[in-house]
């Protein structure tokens, strides 16, 4: 069987990460992925998909995608349900990342009138490199004092939730 999703388009809203009582990092977020037709009046039409990221690339994508960011996102399509407050049960559908890709470089959202806030690129310089720290990336070893993640609120996930 496969299971496979790529999409390429621009984030709705800024990325919202959070944290599972265990402290592991989730990030949801929405692509608008343009159509590949337009429609009657000549104008092209997009999809909002909402995609879910795990872990370290989870706090990646918290910290250097912003909306209007352009990214790649590789991943799974996934169907979970849950009871909603008014008893009824509720149905969800949503790509669940395995890996996001910074597809602008930095700063390129500045000059195009879109938010900023895109990923540092790799040594390589590349667009398309996989998420990493810009830490790791620079050869910074430690010592940082400003931890952008000390306010994150924890959110309440039930273990069966959880795709691992």
């Amino acid at each position: 069987m496969i299971n496979r999703v790529i999409l390429v388009g621009r984030l709705t809203k800024d990325p919202e990460l959070r944290y599972t009582p265990s402290s592991v990092a989730v990030a949801t977020f929405t692509l608008a992925v343009n159509r590949p037709f337009t429609n009657e009046q000549g104008e092209r039409e997009a999809d909002f998909i909402h995609c879910v990221v795990w872990r370290r690339a989870a706090e990646n994508v918290a910290n250097f995608l912003k909306k209007g960011s352009m990214a790649g996102v590789d991943g799974r399509l996934h169907t979970r349900s849950y009871e909603g407050q008014d008893g009824k049960r509720v149905y969800v559908t949503e790509v669940v990342a395995e890996s996001v890709q910074f597809l602008e470089p930095k700063g390129s959202s500045e000059s195009t009138g879109r938010a900023s806030g895109t990923a540092k690129s790799t040594k390589s310089g590349g667009y398309n490199q996989p998420l990493q720290s810009p830490y790791e990336s620079d050869g910074y070893s430690g010592g940082y004092d400003d931890d952008p993640f000390r306010n994150a609120e924890p959110i309440d996930i039930h273990p069966d939730d959880l795709p691992f």
